[in-house]
């Protein structure tokens, strides 16, 4: 009997989780091809390394993420206060003046973390540089006796 079901090309890829890898890149059919690989892997050091390291780094501040912040540290604030047996209404209260001096103070606070990390990366950038930049001079460490 004939078979009526299409057999499938390739295996299967995925773990028991569920998770599905993703599709293993190919040989390179040709010298150039080979080439052009090496060069894109040793120049952006690979999709994944970009992918990662652009999620890792946050972005500059902005004076919306230091409300949310400034947000969720009042109302947990508050739920404590609450907690601890203040009225609501003082509570809320104290919370929004909290609201208030946090906003900004959570905005300073991410600019200057934000501007040493540039400052790093840069002086990393330089030392790169320089360091590219400089020949390479080995003084012989074993010298030929006379």
């Amino acid at each position: 009997m004939a078979q009526t079901k299409k057999k499938r090309r390739r295996k299967h890829r995925g773990t028991q989780g569920g998770r599905i890898d993703s599709r293993p890149k190919s040989r390179p059919r040709n010298r150039a091809e080979a080439r052009q690989q090496a060069k894109a892997r040793r120049a952006g050091g690979g999709r994944k390394r970009a992918a990662t390291s652009a999620r890792s780094q946050p972005g500059p501040p902005t004076w919306g993420g230091a409300l949310r912040k400034a947000l969720i540290a009042a109302v947990i604030f508050g739920v404590l206060l609450t907690i601890l047996g203040r009225p609501i209404a003082a509570s809320a209260l104290i919370a929004a003046v909290m609201l208030l001096f946090y906003t900004p103070m959570a905005y300073f606070t991410d600019t200057f973390f934000y501007q040493r990390r540039l400052r790093k990366e840069e002086q990393q950038r330089i030392e790169a540089a320089q360091r590219k930049a400089k020949p390479r001079t080995d003084p012989d460490p074993d010298p030929e006796p006379e």
